[in-house]
């Protein structure tokens, strides 16, 4: 499987990067190990997660998902030096005092993120939402002192606009600090105005990799769901009726189209068109079933034609009357 730089990381990685967010969650320890046995048999390398996933499920405190990965590990020694592992700091494990971009607590963080990894570095440690509450330099700094230890490797950020992440590079520039490589935003075909324009801009000048999460829509992009009637089928259902309008139908119905020319299926389209989209180094898609890696397969496979693209581009604008 061809690999794609990184940002300016050193990492080179597969198109489609594993989204850990079910782990603990939809998927339990045993279906999670099949599903990672099988994401690195067919040639991917990179698993994405949070030191708070998955707090929001009743009876869970966070680091589900850090742990069965550390589980995974554990029993496969070997595969270690066959994946990168990317987690995140700072989301809300529903305790006010487990958040946040102190650099205190991101110690505290980072040791207990590496202990549920088992793993001695984190390749990829990504600052989960900012933090204005915190200087930036504070922030860096801690990592500049975590990378100097040889507990990380590199440094991300997710879900910043693009004044906070200018202003974080520009710190890192002044200061002398490690700046941000990576960006984690929100970005699918439906939910596509966050992040094009001054955040797509700002990453292409400082070849900054981004690697999008909910890159199918939470599911909607699989064209499963086209009606509240189907939003029964998962636990995400109730995340999906705000997709349920006119231009989310037009936009099902243009990868109804493409799917039909390519042979695939709407979620691979979907996931297709990302790669063809300014500075996206991989996006983050997850799977719950083995059929499901085999569609994230090919997804990579897939090499739409200008035609397909522009169609994709128009079906997911925004109209007025929208």
């Amino acid at each position: 499987m061809k690999q794609r730089p990184l940002g300016k990381t050193g990492f080179q990685i597969a198109p489609i990067i594993f989204g850990g967010n079910v782990f603990g969650w939809t998927v339990d320890e045993k279906r999670s190990f099949a599903l990672l046995d099988a994401w690195v048999d067919a040639g991917f390398n990179a698993i994405d997660t949070a030191d708070m996933y998955s707090a929001w499920v009743d009876g869970n405190k966070g680091g589900e998902s850090e742990s069965i990965i550390g589980h995974w590990l554990q029993a496969h020694p070997s595969k270690r030096d066959k994946v990168l592992i990317f987690t995140k700091v700072g989301g809300d494990f529903r305790d006010e005092k487990r958040k946040g971009l102190k650099a205190g607590y991101i110690r505290l963080a980072v040791e207990a993120s590496l202990q549920r990894l088992s793993i001695e570095a984190i390749d990829l440690y990504q600052s989960h939402f900012p933090d204005e509450t915190v200087d930036d330099e504070e922030t860096l700094s801690v990592y500049q002192d975590l990378i100097k230890e040889g507990k990380i490797k590199a440094i991300g950020a997710s879900n910043y606009t693009a004044p906070q992440l200018d202003r974080a590079l520009k710190i890192a520039a002044e200061k002398n600090l490690p700046a941000y490589q990576t960006l984690q935003p929100e970005y699918n075909l439906y939910d596509r105005f966050g992040y094009e324009g001054a955040v797509a801009d700002l990453c292409l000048d400082h070849t900054i990799g981004v690697i999008p999460y909910y890159s199918l829509a939470s599911g909607f992009l699989s064209g499963k769901y086209r009606s509240e009637a189907d939003l029964g089928q998962s636990q995400r259902g109730a995340g999906i009726k705000k997709y349920l309008n006119p231009r989310g139908m037009r936009i099902l119905a243009a990868l109804d189209e493409v799917s039909k020319g390519q042979n695939a299926k709407p979620a691979e389209i979907a996931l297709a068109w990302l790669l063809t989209r300014p500075a996206i180094t991989a996006p983050i898609a997850s799977a719950t079933s083995i059929e499901q890696m085999a569609s994230l397969k090919k997804a990579t496979e897939i090499n739409l034609t200008p035609d397909e693209v522009i169609l994709l581009n128009e079906a997911s604008a925004v109209l007025p009357t929208d």
